[in-house]
């Protein structure tokens, strides 16, 4: 079964619900028969980082809160992350448009390297205060990510898998995506944010009970379509 994630590597609750979807799939029996769709998608479209803004700057600006509130709206949120092992340095964190950095997930994910291209830009971004904006940047992940760099710098300063970063998007328009992260079970069921552990084993669960049967159903149907080359009571068919 295929879970289809949108997402953003701006957005701390994605790397949280990241984890809480992996602790989720730990515990169940099926981890195997599941596959994991990372999806585009921008919370910030049209930002740039132009002035060298700093987290807290960033939020005050385009949220409405004071200094005071970024840094408390930031320290609940660090919290949370601690809950599930992460360090998200906050302090540190450089806001930026993540749309290279999408273009870079899709290229991973032409070469099989999607899942941990996510994890490693969530993790330049929030722990190592990488500007994932920055072409060096990506390359820094690309190497980490095994990907030949001549080849990644090539596809970076080309328009490559613009479209399918943009197809991502216009997907998640269709889908009535509203936030991210946004989970969508065999395109049936959906679960919106970090939720806990419990919520995406029920989720996942339910979404994979009817996946099973619905393949079971089609495999007893494909079995009985083809009539050539059987026997039966009044004898066989070729």
């Amino acid at each position: 079964m295929k879970i289809e994630i949108w997402s953003d590597v701006m957005c701390p609750f994605c790397y949280i619900g990241k984890r809480h979807l992996e602790a989720a799939l730990m515990e169940l029996p099926f981890q195997k028969d599941i596959e994991i769709d990372w999806k585009s998608y921008q919370l910030n479209p049209e930002y740039r980082n132009t002035e060298g803004e700093n987290l807290y700057d960033y939020l005050s600006k385009n949220k409405g809160l004071s200094l005071a509130q970024a840094k408390q709206m930031t320290a609940q949120v660090s919290e949370m992350a601690n809950n599930v092992g992460l360090n998200l340095d906050f302090e540190r964190s450089i806001p930026a448009n993540s749309f290279n950095a999408h273009r870079l997930i899709h290229f991973a994910a032409s070469k099989g390297k999607q899942d941990l291209a996510e994890e490693l830009l969530f993790k330049a971004h929030f722990e190592e205060a990488k500007y994932i904006d920055d072409i060096n940047a990506l390359l820094e992940v690309a190497a980490l990510l095994e990907l030949d760099v001549e080849e990644t710098k090539a596809v970076l300063e080309s328009n490559a898998f613009e479209e399918e970063v943009r197809f991502d998007i216009y997907e998640s328009q269709q889908l009535g995506v509203r936030g991210v992260p946004f989970f969508v079970m065999d395109r049936k069921y959906a679960l919106s944010g970090a939720q806990p552990v419990e919520a995406f084993k029920q989720a996942i669960t339910q979404g994979y009970n009817e996946w099973k049967v619905a393949q079971d159903n089609s495999s007893l149907k494909n079995l009985n379509t083809n009539s050539d080359n059987t026997c039966d009571e009044n004898g066989c068919e070729v």
